[in-house]
């Protein structure tokens, strides 16, 4: 019975070649897409559940109020979690993680013998670390790893480029960075080959390694300093909500008149570790995460495309149904009972799908690199290595065999044999208005994806040509790792001024466009600390506000030797009850601990600018003036030439003079602005990517019913040609009702569209307004494909010789 049904499907299938090609190309591209978009997801929700104790560990997360500002952040403070393993039974272990670029260590020089390179990701943790996170070591002990100060853990890929394949455990490695130089002791090596994690490190250094592990033991502040992040390790069988809600109690033990005096609302929670990597809304998070909702428009896209294959599949099989009713018919006869037939028919289905998914796994092997490139990942096909795949492939043939051909199946089953035989089959009225709707239902998403990518390139344009109120533009940024490179600061600096091609340059701690690093409370003379506003700062010269060509509200810039001297910008004035333009001699204040109140004072007031994201509006900033180079870490030049090989040149030959030891890297201002919006850019490119591929695969159907419209309408065709009908009367008549289909999935679709885009574009602060233009371009461009593919068969049709339509009346 089986092989009957097989050898029947292969002969429809060879008998029809058009139909066959479409329903395989379509389930084929569409199986392509679902299955990497399934990886995808499947790849950014098992970050790390290769821990053995995974499901015990959690992160202690802190959301903090200050006068109004709220911090949501996956950062505490040092002593917490310390403090919860000695006071709570249920915690069994913990352990803490310092990412050194938080304390101003961007990037470590790294030498041993006569290697020596740059390397980022540095992380100061504990020595209960690779106790509690599972990691293959390579070479070494992870009992031990990290017990003795200057103790250092290599990932695989930092340990080869400095000792090639040799096992590096017991060699000695010297690090020179903004902490100054040091030697450290490898004591292992770890790869990433058990899965992935959230914690993405190239060098794990034990946290009690010289001044930085003295300060982070010294910290006894439980308000501020939040800046590590902290994991406790549950004992079996403990109930972490039942914890979290001992953490009030615990945290206003230890910090309730520290919290009052700051003026500070504080609470603690536990975030599951498998949780990290997909949760969005920390401020600080060790590592880019996978926002939720974006995962959730990838699995959306990837049912579309999908369910935009499955409706070729049942228009085509039941627009051709008169094809096959003989066949029915005959079956009936003979004995066939309707259940057999669902079966044969859900069989082709089953059976396209499985030869849709044999064409699709050879092609997603090779358009692998080109999808990683488009979502920045880097999945990796293990055929025989996962089950998960096989599981995953399974059940894509399954649902899809399911989904397109349980209508067919039952449609053509319910075919009356005497009737079909006698030759009185006819298009049902119902199954024309199924049809119709698959159609519809396939231009509304179509239509919906390409509304989505016009509003996403129209926001993308948006941030690129928005005055963010300072200039982005001909700046070069220049950063400096070392105590040594930043002590030559000054001298570099010097020299760059003199070339012409050079207008302004300036030395920070920062540049803009980065994360602020700095932030604390100040209050204005008769407040307190209750009362204070959290401020975010930079310490720079006075050539600042010059290079980046920041406007003045009023006051002055700062000039030399302004010390205790501070820019404030407009929005800052605001919330301190300031008038922006009389602020100028204003005292600000900050206290901390027992210590006497400090103040600076404001020389001016800035023009409020976007010195982050337009994700979130502008908050309370401030420039505070520092006339030591030591502290600074950044050079940002600004250029009046677009020469910028000839520029570079001199550049590199000014910094081969002061800097002979440190290689030569630079970064464009514009371009790092741009880093801020990479989430959006890589969701245009896989909106646009995907929705190219759902319309050829719609338009694939469309293709297959307009040419078995043309078929069933040749004698009609010839009839109307005979009788004077033109060419383009004849095309008009057989585009018209497809044309009419589009319209009213576009009228459907614009909604939907509006609803989702609006959606969207709420996670910025600034935000490019809906216009009716996006929609009337995406329903146009719908009609355009839309009426290129179905006037082609039209035109074919048209230009048939009526006697040759005609001649078997």
């Amino acid at each position: 019975m089986i092989k009957s049904y097989l050898k029947t499907a292969f002969r429809f299938l060879l008998k029809n070649k058009t139909f066959s090609f479409i329903n395989i190309f379509g389930l084929a591209a569409g199986t392509l897409c679902c299955l990497y978009i399934l990886l995808y997801v499947q790849q950014q929700f098992n970050y790390d559940k290769q821990h053995k104790n995974a499901k015990d560990i959690y992160r202690l997360t802190t959301d903090l109020a200050l006068s109004g500002d709220k911090h949501h952040s996956g950062t505490s403070s040092p002593p917490i979690t310390p403090a919860m393993r000695a006071e709570f039974p249920e915690v069994q272990n913990y352990t803490r993680i310092v990412k050194t670029d938080i304390l101003g260590a961007k990037q470590h020089l790294l030498r041993y013998k006569e290697k020596s390179f740059y390397e980022t990701g540095a992380l100061y943790v504990d020595s209960t670390f690779f106790n509690m996170f599972t990691y293959h070591f390579v070479y070494g002990n992870p009992e031990h790893a990290l017990d003795e100060p200057y103790d250092m853990v290599l990932l695989k890929p930092t340990a080869e480029k400095l000792f090639g394949q040799e096992n590096p455990v017991g060699k000695m490695v010297n690090i020179d960075d903004a902490y100054g130089k040091h030697d450290f002791k490898i004591t292992g090596v770890v790869d990433q080959s058990l899965g992935k994690s959230h914690i993405e490190g190239n060098l794990f250094i034990t946290i009690k390694s010289g001044d930085t592990g003295k300060g982070i033991a010294s910290i006894t502040e439980w308000a501020g300093n939040n800046f590590l992040f902290g994991y406790v390790q549950l004992r079996p069988g403990t109930d972490p909500a039942s914890l979290e809600r001992k953490l009030p109690a615990f945290l206003n033990k230890h910090a309730a008149d520290r919290l009052k005096v700051l003026g500070m609302q504080k609470q603690l929670h536990l975030q599951h570790v498998s949780d990290i990597h997909t949760g969005s809304g920390y401020e600080i998070e060790l590592t880019q995460t996978a926002d939720p909702s974006f995962l959730l428009v990838l699995v959306l896209i990837a049912v579309l495309i999908q369910v935009i294959a499955c409706i070729n599949f049942m228009n085509l099989s039941t627009a051709r149904a008169s094809q096959r009713a003989k066949e029915v018919g005959v079956r009936k006869v003979i004995g066939a009972g309707k259940f057999d037939l669902v079966k044969q028919f859900l069989g082709e289905s089953f059976l396209l799908a499985f030869i849709g998914v044999i064409i699709a796994l050879p092609l997603l092997y090779f358009c692998l690199p080109y999808l990683n490139d488009i979502t920045r990942a880097n999945i990796e096909l293990s055929f025989f290595a996962d089950y998960r795949l096989w599981l995953m492939l399974a059940a894509l043939v399954l649902v899809t065999g399911l989904l397109a051909g349980s209508y067919p199946a039952f449609y053509l089953s319910n075919f009356e044999a005497i009737k079909v035989i006698k030759g009185n089959f006819g298009n049902r009225i119902s199954a024309t208005v199924i049809r119709k709707g698959l159609v519809v239902g396939q231009f509304v998403l179509s239509i919906a994806m390409i509304t989505g990518i016009i509003v996403i390139y129209a926001q993308l344009n948006y941030i690129k040509s928005k005055d963010i109120g300072f200039d982005k533009n001909q700046k070069l940024v220049f950063n400096f790792y070392t105590n040594d490179a930043q002590n030559k600061m000054p001298a570099l600096a010097k020299d760059l001024k003199q070339l012409s091609d050079v207008k302004f340059v300036t030395s920070a701690d920062n540049y803009l466009s980065q994360f602020v690093l700095h932030d604390h409370g100040v209050y204005p003379e008769g407040g307190d600390m209750a009362t204070a506003i959290d401020a975010q700062n930079i310490a720079c010269d006075e050539y600042f506000v010059k290079t980046n060509g920041i406007k003045m509200v009023s006051g002055r810039d700062f000039i030399k030797g302004d010390s205790n001297k501070v820019l404030i910008n407009q929005t800052m004035a605001k919330r301190l009850n300031l008038n922006a333009q009389t602020a100028q001699g204003a005292k600000l204040y900050q206290k901390y601990n027992d210590k006497p109140a400090t103040f600076v004072t404001v020389v001016g007031v800035m023009k409020d600018f976007n010195y982050n994201s337009l994700k979130g509006d502008v908050r309370p900033f401030m420039l505070v003036y520092d006339g030591y180079a030591g502290d600074f870490s950044s050079v940002i030049v600004s250029v009046g030439s677009n020469n910028y090989q000839k520029l570079l040149g001199q550049i590199g030959a000014i910094w081969a003079k002061n800097l002979p030891a440190v290689p030569f890297e630079y970064a464009f201002m514009d371009a790092e602005v741009q880093k801020q919006y990479e989430g959006e850019i890589v969701l245009s490119q896989i909106i646009n990517s995907f929705t190219i591929i759902a319309i050829i695969i719609s338009c694939l159907g469309l293709f297959g019913l307009a040419a078995f419209s043309a078929e069933q309408r040749r004698k009609e065709i010839g009839i109307r040609k005979v009788l004077g009908s033109s060419i383009s009367g004849v095309v008009v008549l057989l585009s018209r009702d497809f044309l009419i289909l589009v319209g009213i999935s576009f009228a459907i679709a614009t909604p939907i569209a509006i609803y989702a885009m609006n959606k969207w574009l709420r996670i910025f602060a600034y935000r490019v307004p809906l216009s009716w233009w996006m929609f009337a371009l995406a329903g146009i461009l719908a009609v355009v494909i839309a009426l290129i593919t179905v006037s082609s068969q039209a035109i074919k049709a048209a230009l048939l010789n009526p006697v040759k339509s005609l001649k078997t009346e």
